[in-house]
C-alpha cells in the first residue's frame, strides 16, 4: 500500500490529499521524522509537535507566494519534507546534505535564513510592509513558539507591526500551555465565529448603529467599547496581544487538523494583524520524546524501539565538569548565583537549579537581559555566573559592553559551545567570541586546554575583581584527571608544553592537544617546535612571545576562531607594539566566512585544523622561508665574489 506521503513533491501536491486523510499523512510524517532524526541525529521534539500546524499552512495557504517565516527555524522538518526534499532527508544536517534549519539556497519555499530566536515576527512585518508598497496581496505568516516569545526582539516586532497596522498573521505555537490550556471543540468553534464574516460585520454595524443615535450615540457606543474591553480583560486569554493591536485567535488545538484548517481559512480574510494561538505537545507521537521533550529537543542518534541514544563511552563534556565545578564552588561561596537564558539543560546548570534553586535563575531567551540582571547582582555584591552558548551571546554584545565592562564589574562569562559546534552550521558556530570580546576594555578572556584546566579557570574568573569570561568547546574533553583541589591561575601567564629552538605554536583552548600532535609530527621531519599554552587571549602573556621571537624567529599561532580580531591578531599587536617586525608569523584559524555544518571533525579536517594539517602548514611556512634565507645568502655571496 502506497504511503500518502510519497505522491507529495509539492505543496500543490498536498492540497490533492482529500482532508480526511491528512492525520493518516500526518502519522506517516511522524514516523518519517523519527526514522530520520534517529540515525542523523537533530531537533525532534519540537519537529513532532509541529506537523499539522505545517501541513494546514501548506494546506491553507499559496506558499510560495504566501510566505510563511519559521522562527528560530529548528521545526522545518514537516515543511522541508512538503516542499520536495524528502529524498534528500538522509542528508539532514550531514556535511554538504540539507540544513537543519531554513536557507533559501535550498528552496524558493524558504523564506528566510533562521537560526536565532525572535527574528520571525520583524522579518514577516518587513516582508508584509514591502508587499504593501509593492501593492500585493499575499498573505505573510510567522510561526514562533512560547519560548521565543519572551526574547525582546519578538515583543519589539509585535509593538511595530501593532502600530503599523499591515496584515500579517503571527502564529504562535504554545507548547508548554504557559499561556492558557483552554483548547478542545468548543474554543475552535468560538473561534471560528469570532474569524467569520459575520462576528465583523455585526460588530461593525452596531458599533455604527449606536453612533447614529441623536446626542449620545457618540458616548453609548464608546461605553459599549468599554465593557467589551473589560469583558475581554477578565476572559479573553489574549488580551495582552490585543492591546499591542492585534486580534486574537485561540488557544487552537495545534494538533487537530480540521480546527487549524478551520481557522486558518477564516484568518487569511481577516484585516490587519492576527495571532493565532495554538497549543501543541513537545514530542507528540513519539512517547519517548513526549515524556522527555528536553532531551529529545537536539537528539543525538537513537534507537527508535527504546528511546535510548546512541553514545559511545566518552570521557565528561566541558559541560558536564563546567557543572560540577560550580556546584562545587557554590557549597563554600554563597554569593555564586548561576544565570542563563532557557538553556539549562544544554549549559549544565540544571544540575546547579536542583542544589541551588535559590540561587539559579532562566530568564527565558532574553540574553541582553540575562547580562544586565548579572550587572545588576554584581552591585549588590553577588558573583554572578552567566552561562550562554557563544553564538547566543552574541545577541547581548552591547549589554556586555556597556554594563558590565565599563563600570567594570566582577561577571563571569561561561561561554560554552565555542569554536566549532557541527551540525547545526553557520547560525550556531562559536567561531567569534575571541574576536568581539577582546577589543572590550577591563575584560579577562581565557580558554583552557581540557577540562582540567576549565575547573581551574572557572574559579579564576568568579575570584577575578571584574569581567572576565572563560569559553570552552561543545563535546567531550581529552580524558584528563581532574586535580581534587580546584586552584587559581595566574592571570596572564602561559604554560610551556613543550620546549623548542625552531619554532613556536602559541595556542590557545581546544586547539592546544592538536598542536602538540603536530609539534610529534614535526620532529619526525627534524624540526624543533616548542609549543605554549597561552591560556589567555586578554591579557596576553607579553614575556613569553618575546622570548620565543629571540629564540626561534618563527611564530605560529592555533586558534578555533575567526582569523579576523582573533587570538593571532592579538599577538600580531604585541609584534608590533614590542617592534619585533622582523619575525616571521603564520595564523592558522578559521577563515573570514561562515561555516557551513557538517560534524565537526569533517569541518576541522576541511579547514586544516587537525594535528596533521597544522604540522604540515608550519613544515610548508618554514621550508618556504628557509629557502628564502638561503637563496638571499648566495645572492649576497655572489655579489661579494664579483
Amino acid at each position: 500500500m502506497s504511503k500518502l506521503l510519497d505522491t507529495i513533491n509539492s505543496p500543490v501536491d498536498l492540497k490533492k490529499i482529500e482532508r480526511e486523510n491528512l492525520p493518516k499523512l500526518s502519522k506517516e510524517i511522524r514516523e518519517f521524522i523519527v526514522d530520520a532524526v534517529s540515525k542523523t541525529g537533530g531537533h525532534l521534539a519540537s519537529n513532532l509537535g509541529v506537523v499539522e500546524l505545517t501541513i494546514a499552512l501548506h494546506y491553507t495557504f499559496n506558499t510560495p507566494e504566501d510566505l510563511i517565516i519559521w522562527d528560530v527555524g529548528h521545526q522545518c522538518y514537516t515543511h522541508k519534507l512538503i516542499t520536495g526534499r524528502k529524498d534528500k532527508f538522509s542528508s539532514l544536517r550531514q556535511y554538504e546534505g540539507i540544513s537543519g534549519f531554513p536557507r533559501r539556497e535550498e528552496s524558493v519555499y524558504d523564506a528566510a535564513d533562521t537560526g536565532h530566536s525572535g527574528t520571525s515576527i520583524p522579518i514577516a512585518l518587513a516582508f508584509a510592509k514591502a508587499r504593501d508598497k509593492n501593492n500585493g496581496n499575499n498573505s505573510v505568516i510567522a510561526v514562533i513558539g512560547d519560548g521565543s516569545m519572551t526574547s525582546g526582539l519578538a515583543l519589539e516586532g509585535l509593538n511595530n507591526a501593532g502600530a503599523l497596522n499591515s496584515n500579517l498573521i503571527v502564529v504562535l505555537n504554545d507548547n508548554k500551555m504557559s499561556i492558557s490550556p483552554n483548547v478542545g471543540a468548543i474554543s475552535a468553534h468560538l473561534n471560528k465565529i469570532i474569524t467569520g464574516q459575520l462576528y465583523n460585520k455585526m460588530k461593525g454595524e452596531v458599533e455604527y448603529l449606536l453612533k447614529t443615535i441623536p446626542g449620545i450615540g457618540g458616548q453609548m457606543a464608546k461605553l459599549a467599547h468599554r465593557v467589551e474591553e473589560a469583558v475581554k480583560g477578565i476572559f479573553v486569554p489574549g488580551r495582552f496581544f490585543e492591546d499591542l493591536g492585534f486580534k486574537y485567535v485561540g488557544p487552537i488545538d495545534g494538533h487537530n487538523i480540521n480546527h487549524l484548517l478551520d481557522t486558518f481559512e477564516s484568518v487569511k480574510k481577516l484585516k490587519g494583524p492576527i495571532l493565532v494561538h495554538i497549543v501543541t505537545t513537545k514530542g507528540k507521537g513519539y512517547k519517548p520524546a513526549e515524556n522527555e521533550a528536553d532531551s529529545f529537543h537536539g537528539a543525538s542518534p537513537f534507537d527508535v524501539t527504546t528511546g535510548s541514544f546512541k553514545r559511545k563511552k566518552a570521557p565528561p563534556s566541558y559541560t558536564e565538569v563546567f557543572s560540577k565545578t560550580l556546584i562545587s564552588l557554590a557549597k563554600t561561596d554563597k554569593k555564586i548565583i548561576a544565570i542563563t537564558a532557557a538553556m539549562a539543560d544544554g549549559t549544565g546548570l540544571d544540575s546547579f537549579a536542583e542544589q541551588f534553586s535559590d540561587r539559579f535563575y532562566d530568564v527565558g531567551i532574553a540574553e541582553q537581559h540575562a547580562v544586565t540582571f548579572a550587572a545588576g547582582l554584581s552591585l549588590k555584591g553577588f558573583k554572578p555566573v552567566v552561562a550562554i552558548y557563544s553564538t547566543f551571546l552574541q545577541r547581548a554584545y552591547d549589554q556586555v559592553l556597556h554594563d558590565v565592562c565599563l563600570p567594570n564589574l566582577p561577571v563571569t562569562f561561561a561561554i560554552d559551545r565555542a569554536g566549532i559546534v557541527g551540525e547545526d552550521g553557520p547560525t550556531h558556530q562559536g567561531l567569534f567570541d575571541l574576536s568581539y570580546l577582546r577589543s572590550l576594555p577591563n575584560m579577562v578572556l581565557m580558554a583552557p586546554k581540557d577540562e582540567n584546566e576549565l575547573q581551574h579557570m572557572i574559579k579564576t574568573a568568579i575570584e577575578y575583581n571584574g569581567p572576565s569570561a572563560v569559553r570552552y568547546p561543545r563535546g567531550s574533553g581529552e580524558g584528563v584527571k581532574l586535580d581534587k583541589d580546584i586552584k587559581t591561575i595566574e592571570i596572564g601567564r602561559a604554560e610551556i608544553i613543550k620546549d623548542g629552538n625552531d619554532a613556536v605554536i602559541l595556542t590557545i583552548g581546544n586547539t592546544v592537544y592538536p598542536s602538540i600532535e603536530a609539534s610529534t609530527i614535526l620532529s619526525g621531519k627534524g624540526i624543533d617546535a616548542a609549543v605554549v599554552n597561552m591560556r589567555f587571549v586578554k591579557p596576553i602573556d607579553r614575556a613569553m612571545i618575546k622570548d620565543f621571537c629571540k629564540k626561534t624567529g618563527f611564530i605560529f599561532t592555533v586558534e578555533e576562531n575567526v582569523l579576523q580580531g582573533g587570538f593571532g591578531s592579538a599577538v600580531l599587536e604585541v609584534l608590533e607594539e614590542e617592534g619585533l617586525n622582523n619575525i616571521k608569523v603564520k595564523r592558522i584559524g578559521l577563515p573570514d566566512k561562515f561555516i557551513e555544518h557538517g560534524s565537526q571533525s569533517i569541518i576541522r579536517e576541511k579547514y586544516h585544523l587537525t594535528p596533521s594539517a597544522i604540522a604540515s602548514a608550519i613544515s610548508e611556512f618554514l621550508l618556504k622561508h628557509s629557502f628564502q634565507k638561503q637563496l638571499k645568502f648566495i645572492n649576497n655571496a655572489k655579489k661579494a665574489v664579483g
